[in-house]
């Protein structure tokens, strides 16, 4: 937890500190994500959403208290210390029950965040920015800090009656919708100035005068817009000039970073530079199951050129056939022709393949590929044509190595970014 309460006074100092929020419940992903944590000696901040792991069971079928017995026993797999982890809730709020009417919803709220807080997640951001059954998609900065001073408020209660120390918070009205946009991005624009400051007084005021005092006090960070966001198939990458009104904000706050959503696939430098300007805890999750994914359809096209009896790219078709049998996670959101959406149920960067791999013919599919490789080399010549990140890798190739240097491959952008060597900020910048 001391990371992020240093985060807002390394930056005052002129020092580049940031971390990488981990959204995601994949198992290879916390896996290697805690490996890699401990290797670099590292603090790892992993967070579920609400609508991943919540009082219900949520798409995982996982509650707080399960999410957290789970990453646990990753991290004694792993040989961390979990004096080194920190739990985040992500987007908590009533965003899973918006179909029901407010007071309805604001009630599973309540025990949605209760539950996060008494598992011990030391981290949440406080997300009542969207609308409810017959209210505008959007609410505005008033109500939205009424219901987040009111979860806050539950959530403080929560971590005292469990004999727990309080959570740090995180607030914001430019919320991005959960797992990149599904829309055209032409014309994003990073949040206004004139907006944060909006926001961050108008939640001064009502937590205030909602008795949420000692929950402001722990408001670590604030969700904006840096203009950075990612789609079904483009990238809006940071432009720090665009963002630099927006940056001057922190300048008059003493405690507060900016925590940026959806920075999945930004360049290595562009990271740095983020964190850099402020924006200091950076969510990435998507990001990394589309590299895990990339790595796994290398291995099954290697799979079919090594052993005839596998077929031709075996587990890719079983994931389509999955996929058509069960749209219910990509239809709505993938649009056009029949082959453009069956390229976006495969390689999109909204990656909504993930939530197929629990999936028990997923689960198969992944198994055959193991077993048509298992005790197998993987020739350098196919590694080059397949997974050209590979080759150089020192050591015995097999198929979960291939998979954790996908990963790793990723973490290690946002290590780099996260605290540079040299500290010195006009160094940073060249990054």
């Amino acid at each position: 937890m001391s990371i992020l309460l240093d985060l807002a006074a390394a930056r005052r100092s002129g020092r580049r500190l940031g971390i990488a929020s981990i959204c995601s419940a994949h198992p290879d992903v916390i896996a290697t994500t805690l490996a890699h944590g401990r290797e670099h000696g590292r603090a790892v901040l992993i967070e579920a959403t609400c609508n991943q792991v919540n009082q219900e069971g949520g798409y995982t079928g996982m509650t707080p208290a399960d999410f957290r017995r789970f990453v646990i026993e990753k991290a004694e797999s792993a040989g961390f210390d979990p004096a080194g982890l920190v739990l985040g809730g992500d987007h908590l709020g009533p965003n899973p029950w918006r179909h029901l009417e407010a007071p309805e919803a604001m009630a599973k709220a309540e025990a949605l965040v209760a539950a996060y807080a008494a598992a011990g997640f030391g981290k949440i951001h406080l997300d009542a920015s969207m609308g409810c059954k017959g209210e505008p998609e959007a609410l505005d900065d008033e109500v939205t800090a009424r219901r987040a001073a009111r979860l806050a408020r539950v959530a403080d209660e929560s971590t005292r009656d469990n004999g727990l120390p309080p959570p740090v918070y995180v607030i914001g009205t430019e919320v991005p919708v959960p797992g990149g946009a599904w829309h055209a991005l032409e014309g994003l624009q990073p949040t206004s100035a004139a907006a944060a400051r909006q926001t961050l007084a108008t939640h001064r005021t009502i937590f205030r005068t909602e008795g949420a005092e000692a929950a402001l006090e722990r408001v670590i960070g604030l969700v904006v817009q840096p203009g950075v966001e990612f789609g079904h198939e483009e990238v809006v990458v940071y432009r720090p000039e665009r963002a630099r009104d927006l940056v001057g904000v922190l300048d008059g706050e003493t405690s507060l970073v900016f925590e940026a959503h959806s920075t999945d696939y930004q360049p290595r430098a562009m990271l740095a530079q983020l964190v850099a300007d402020g924006f200091a805890i950076l969510k990435v999750g998507p990001g990394l199951t589309f590299a895990w994914r990339e790595a796994l359809y290398g291995l099954d096209l290697i799979a079919s050129e090594l052993d005839l009896a596998y077929g031709e790219r075996s587990l890719a078709k079983a994931m389509e056939a999955l996929m058509l049998t069960e749209p219910g996670h990509w239809q709505r959101y993938y649009q056009g022709s029949a082959e453009h959406r069956h390229l976006l149920r495969h390689y999109s960067y909204s990656d909504r393949i993930r939530y197929y791999w629990p999936n028990k013919l997923a689960r198969q599919a992944v198994a055959r590929l193991s077993q048509a490789l298992v005790g197998r080399t993987l020739p350098a010549t196919l590694l080059h044509q397949f997974m050209p990140a590979a080759v150089d890798h020192e050591g015995p190739l097999d198929m979960a190595t291939c998979l954790a240097l996908a990963i790793r491959r990723v973490l290690d952008d946002y290590a780099a970014a996260a605290s540079p060597p040299n500290t010195n900020r006009a160094s940073v910048t060249k990054l």
